[in-house]
C-alpha cells in the first residue's frame, strides 16, 4: 500500500513502536525511514498529538495499528493527515464472529467486577477484546514479570502483548522519548477471556490474580 502511493526513498513513516516489527519493516521496505510516535495509554494505539509532534517536512504517511480490540482514534488521525497531507492507512486486527465477541464481552466484564490490585481496561469504543490487557504497575511487589510467574504457576495461561517495543529492537533503534509505550511494555498483561472458558475457569482466573493483588500498590 505505501509503494502503490508512492511512498519510498527521503520519505519519513509516522509508526508505532508498542506492537508488532511488521509496520517498521514494511517502512522499511518501501525505501521509507519509520519515525517513531508515543501511544494512547488507554487505547495503546497511536496518539494523534504525538503523531502531529513527529511530522515532519519529508512525513508522507502514518500507520495506523488497532491494538487488543480498541480503535485508534481515527477521526483525529485522518484530519490530521488532511491538514498535513498526509497518506492514513490502518492496520486492523482479524474480525471474529459477533457471537464470540459478545461472550468475550461477557468474560471481560466479569474480570472487571472481580479483579483486585491490576488495572482493568478502558472498554470505550465498543471495545471487542482481542486480548483483554491490565496493568500490573511496577511500584508494586511483584512487578509484572514476577506477578506473570505466580499466575501461570496457579494454572493461568497469561502472556506479555509486547516484550520489547520496537524502538528498542537493535535495527530500529531510535533515541526517541516514548513514555507512554515504555511504560505500557513494562506493565501490561494478557489474560485469557476466550469465548470456550467456562465459569469455573474465569473463577480460577480471579483466585490466582487476587491472591496476589494484596502485594500490590492499589492502582488507581
Amino acid at each position: 500500500m505505501l509503494r502503490a502511493a508512492g511512498v519510498g526513498l527521503g520519505d519519513e513513516v509516522v509508526v508505532p513502536a508498542f506492537g508488532n516489527v511488521e509496520v517498521a519493516e514494511a517502512v522499511t521496505m518501501a525505501g521509507a525511514l519509520p519515525v517513531f510516535a508515543d501511544i494512547d495509554p488507554a487505547t495503546y494505539c497511536l496518539d494523534a498529538a504525538a503523531v502531529e509532534a513527529a511530522v515532519t517536512p519529508r512525513t508522507a504517511a502514518v500507520v495506523v495499528v488497532h491494538r487488543f480490540g480498541r480503535l485508534a482514534d481515527i477521526g483525529r488521525l485522518h484530519a490530521l493527515g488532511q491538514r498535513h497531507g498526509l497518506l492514513v492507512l490502518e492496520q486492523g486486527e482479524s474480525e471474529a464472529p459477533y457471537d464470540e465477541i459478545a461472550q468475550r464481552r461477557e468474560r471481560a466484564a466479569y474480570l472487571d467486577a472481580k479483579l483486585r490490585g491490576v488495572r482493568t481496561p478502558d472498554d470505550g469504543d465498543a471495545h471487542t477484546y482481542q486480548q483483554y490487557v491490565v496493568r500490573v504497575p511496577g511500584n508494586g511487589r511483584p512487578d509484572r514479570d514476577a506477578f506473570a510467574r505466580a499466575v501461570r504457576a496457579r494454572g493461568v495461561e497469561c502472556r506479555v502483548p509486547v516484550k520489547t517495543p520496537v524502538h528498542r529492537l537493535p535495527e530500529f533503534r531510535r533515541c526517541v522519548a516514548l513514555p507512554e509505550t515504555e511504560r505500557a511494555s513494562d506493565e501490561t498483561l494478557a489474560l485469557p477471556v476466550d469465548a470456550s472458558l467456562t465459569k469455573r475457569d474465569m473463577h480460577r482466573i480471579v483466585s490466582a490474580c487476587n491472591a496476589l493483588g494484596g502485594l500490590l500498590q492499589p492502582a488507581f
